[in-house]
């Protein structure tokens, strides 16, 4: 913990985007507990579900290509504002929400409102690497998915208790409410980078850029390495888990919030515990814990109280395994392509995290078990695991430290 107290006392401006990262996230987790409570109160399907999560992610998957080049040819507190901007606009929207009727109004407004925050995220991913050098660009990542982790965390169980006690309502206030005060600290932050100055088009810039990672091997096969950690999108399965087991014990909204929490807490306590170790060869056992501990999760799912033990277990190396694979991406891309790359890249990841959620909703729509599907998951990252030792051994790659 010190080391990261250390980087953000040495570095303002990261210090800055960090608290306004903390205060958007935490208010972003308010409002998703109420849109799945919501829902499930609706008697929704299990695919509308899943289409609701899958919306979450796909408007990074779509925009990516135009936002990569955008970031690099424009200042990014600009972009940045603007993205605050919409959010705000289409959280205070989602109270416009009441009933089925509505129910395409707030598939637009989630698809607008994450385009923003992907693109937001985008912007500052790229940002990390022309303002840090790579050790403190690790830490930076790290930082990043520990805040993403305790806002995941405080938001989801206190927007349980919130919904459960005064209505979905005021969580979308709240929500807008933070999203307003990232937009005023964001707006005082002074940000210096240099812009490349370029005359070529969006569609030479877009050709250059694939150009790039089809001679570079390296890169175009970690971004498929960090795009399978997005088979940990589990908001989906959450709720269609709720619905299923536990709406007996416990209110909805709690069961979800509580759930998300336990999970959050392994995402939190993980890098903590595992970052300062972390090399290129000891990943390959990170993937390998990720696969037995979905598993395990499928075992016990069925018991509210074991699920939640198991839901830690599951975070606990979820954030390392995010932020190391993103930093070695980083780490291995020429610098005039970050802003570029780094957009392909979470078009990836989003897309994986989309087609997760969405095959989630359709097995549990066929009929399969929810222990199946998370048993599922599990495999997959078996799977994962003997892909990063191929690669390991395929290419030469720079360690972080």
């Amino acid at each position: 913990m010190k080391r990261y107290v250390a980087l953000l006392k040495s570095e303002p401006v990261l210090a800055r985007l960090s608290l306004i990262q903390l205060i958007a996230y935490f208010g972003a987790w308010f409002s998703n507990v109420a849109i799945y409570t919501l829902l499930l109160e609706m008697g929704v399907s299990a695919t509308v579900v899943a289409l609701t999560a899958a919306l979450h992610f796909l408007p990074g998957v779509v925009q990516a290509p135009f936002s990569g080049v955008l970031i690099d040819r424009f200042h990014p507190k600009k972009m940045m504002l603007i993205t605050l901007a919409v959010e705000i606009i289409c959280t205070f929207s989602l109270l416009l929400v009441t009933d089925v009727s509505a129910l395409g109004l707030l598939f637009v407004l989630i698809v607008l409102r994450m385009a923003a925050a992907s693109f937001y995220f985008t912007i500052e991913m790229a940002l990390l690497p022309k303002i840090l050098h790579v050790k403190k660009l690790q830490l930076a990542n790290e930082i990043h998915s520990i805040i993403w982790s305790i806002s995941y965390t405080l938001g989801m169980a206190i927007s349980g208790f919130v919904v459960y006690k005064v209505g979905v309502s005021v969580a979308f206030i709240i929500d807008g409410l933070l999203f307003v005060l990232a937009f005023g600290l964001l707006y005082n932050l002074s940000i210096t980078v240099q812009v490349n100055a370029t005359s070529h088009h969006i569609v030479a810039m877009f050709k250059e850029t694939l150009t790039y990672i089809k001679h570079d091997r390296r890169v175009f096969y970690l971004l498929l390495l960090h795009a399978l950690v997005g088979l940990t999108a589990f908001d989906a399965l959450v709720a269609l888990m709720v619905h299923e087991y536990y709406t007996h014990l416990i209110a909805t909204s709690l069961a979800i919030g509580l759930l998300h929490a336990s999970r959050a807490l392994g995402l939190v306590v993980g890098p903590m515990l595992i970052g300062n170790y972390m090399n290129n060869t000891r990943l390959r056992y990170l993937f390998m814990f990720q696969a037995a501990a979905i598993m395990l999760w499928a075992a016990v799912m069925p018991n509210f109280y074991l699920s939640l033990i198991a839901s830690v277990l599951v975070g606990l190396c979820t954030t390392t395994l995010w932020s190391y694979t993103y930093t070695l991406l980083q780490h291995h891309t020429d610098q005039a392509y970050y802003g570029r790359v780094v957009a392909y890249n979470d078009m990836l990841f989003l897309l994986v995290a989309a087609v997760t959620s969405m095959m989630i909703g359709l097995y549990a729509d066929a009929g399969v078990s929810l222990q199946v599907i998370t048993l599922m998951l599990g495999l997959s990252f078996v799977v994962a695991t003997l892909y990063y030792y191929w690669l390991q051994h395929r290419f030469e790659l720079k360690e972080i430290h």
